[in-house]
């Protein structure tokens, strides 16, 4: 397959390198593209918001798919012109897109459907909003604008006269263009912060490893907010007891709202949470791949990148495995001294082959076959190891040895991610009865195609509230081996055992969210 990846960034570079590893890709090209990407796809000097000029480029390049990466063109409606062209396209449509494209449409679907969230208010007048603010006293205090805002566009106020000074800033100054004709005041939450990837074909969900971001320009989270400084994965305070209840409570209550709106999502769909004492909250959602998140997602993606997006397009995502490693990755950004406000540009860009083979390219062009840098986020290393401390290190190693003049670079990216409690024993599987006589089964009966035995060996120990072997009995019900196929039992056991810790239930039930979506066996697993 020939495939057009629409944007420029250290994102895009992430992505074309992950479609490069499929067999059934072809030919890869990339607009605008960048330095760095030009070695892998070709580029043409087209802009990403330039639809016109996009749909003309794959008409003439006579590609077999194209992946709308950025959110403005998504929420400018790209890929309805693709797709009326009779492009497959990866990226949601306008209607879906408005999901990140207004604070204001996200934050009343919410309130709507009932999904956690930040208490808020909108406002579209300036002194309406100052005297709200009086009036609330309440602070830290969130300021959103309603629209696009290059990741930017939120300020947290610690006092009134910020609060003001941000108001102004946004409605009267225009610092994010029409991006701030209206605003969005939110309570100020604190907790772990976590994002999580997911591929959706309007009815499933099937998460990604969750990350943890670094928005802040400098250490200790401290400065302005910027596109990121860097990222880890998986992010340690997502257990699977949080990942349970964010499928049932935020994922997929969104993935049906949208629906119900008549703005069915598909492509990838971004959840940033909040995990507060009162459990997790949506901060914000995005509809496309996050960046930096995607440098670290997707590394660990084990699965064909491509055979995945052909699945979101075509509704067939349940049946499509969404494999990741279980290995720990981390992103350092080298970044241009003075970003996210003014910075020089035009300086040498160099890195060692090993550290050239674990960078992605965000901010650099090809000047007389040499890079130079031409953004403020520059590079993007990524290290890929059996532990967070150790993909931590050896990241820091390899973005050293990536130069250029005025480079910067946080030097706490994962930081808080190592402070994270260390989960309870009962999250991972103990060397315990249990688990030697789950095993057993297996060996004994299972491997030997005696799927019965084992079946009814896994159930006596499951209804002793074993959680093992309860994702076991709910496996045996999704494969119909030993037993009858049955999902809604499948999703009442693996319900069960993730409910009773078992590490392995939540991933399984990525893989049931379609009995979840259809009434007829979300009424018999209510009926359980």
């Amino acid at each position: 397959m020939k495939i057009l990846v629409v944007g420029g960034g250290g994102r895009e570079h992430a992505i074309i390198m992950k479609l490069a590893e499929s067999p059934k890709v072809d030919a890869l090209y990339c607009a605008p593209g960048n330095g760095g990407i030009a070695k892998y796809a070709k580029c043409f000097p087209v802009k990403a918001t330039d639809i016109d000029g996009m749909v003309r480029l794959a008409k003439e390049l006579a590609v077999d798919l194209v992946f709308v990466a950025p959110d403005d063109p998504l929420v400018l409606g790209m890929a309805d012109a693709m797709q009326a062209e009779g492009f497959m396209t990866f990226g949601p449509k306008k209607n879906a897109a408005i999901l990140e494209g207004s604070k204001v449409f996200s934050k009343e679907l919410m309130q709507k459907y009932h999904i956690p969230t930040a208490k808020y208010a909108v406002f579209h007048d300036p002194k309406e909003a100052q005297a709200y603010l009086r009036e609330q006293n309440s602070y830290p205090t969130v300021i959103k604008a309603d629209g696009l805002a290059l990741g930017k566009g939120v300020v947290i106020a610690q006092n009134e006269s910020e609060a003001f000074d941000a108001i102004a800033s946004i409605m009267e100054d225009k610092i994010f263009g029409e991006s701030g004709s209206q605003i969005v005041i939110e309570e100020f939450l604190t907790g772990p912060e976590v994002s999580v990837l997911s591929f959706t074909d309007g009815k499933t969900v099937k998460p990604m490893v969750s990350s943890m971001d670094h928005k802040r320009a400098q250490d200790g989270d401290q400065g302005l907010n910027t596109g990121g400084m860097g990222t880890v994965a998986p992010n340690p305070y997502y257990t699977p007891q949080v990942a349970l209840q964010c499928m049932e409570e935020i994922f997929l209550p969104t993935v049906r709202a949208m629906a119900e709106e008549g703005r069915p999502f598909t492509g990838c769909l971004y959840f940033g949470l909040m995990l507060t004492r009162d459990g997790p909250k949506v901060i914000e959602y995005n509809c496309r791949f996050g960046d930096p998140e995607t440098q670290v997602v997707l590394p660990l993606l084990e699965s064909d990148l491509l055979t995945v997006m052909q699945a979101t397009t075509f509704g067939t995502l349940a049946q499509t495995e969404v494999r990741c490693s279980d290995k720990s990755a981390c992103c350092v950004i080298n970044a241009s001294r003075g970003y996210p406000l003014s910075y020089e540009k035009g300086f040498l860009l160099t890195m060692t082959p090993e550290a050239a083979a674990h960078t992605y390219v965000a901010g650099a062009k090809l000047v007389d076959g040499k890079l130079v840098t031409s953004g403020g986020r520059v590079t993007g290393t990524t290290a890929v190891a059996d532990t967070l401390e150790q993909a931590i290190a050896e990241a820091y190693r390899l973005a050293g040895e990536v130069q250029f003049d005025n480079a910067y670079r946080r030097s706490d990216i994962g930081a808080r991610a190592l402070q994270a409690p260390v989960p309870p024993a009962t999250w991972v599987y103990e060397d315990c009865p249990e688990l030697h006589r789950v095993n057993e089964l297996i060996e004994n009966h299972y491997c030997k195609g005696d799927f019965v035995t084992c079946f009814h060996g896994c159930m006596e120990l499951a209804l002793q509230g074993y959680s093992l072997a309860e994702c076991q009995v709910g496996y045996f019900y999704w494969m119909g081996q030993g037993v009858a196929r049955d999902l809604g039992k499948a999703l009442y056991w693996t319900l069960r055992a993730a409910r009773h810790g078992d590490p392995d239930a939540p991933n399984n039930l990525a893989e049931l969210q379609m009995a979840l979506l259809q009434g007829s066996l979300e009424q018999q697993y209510k009926s359980k």
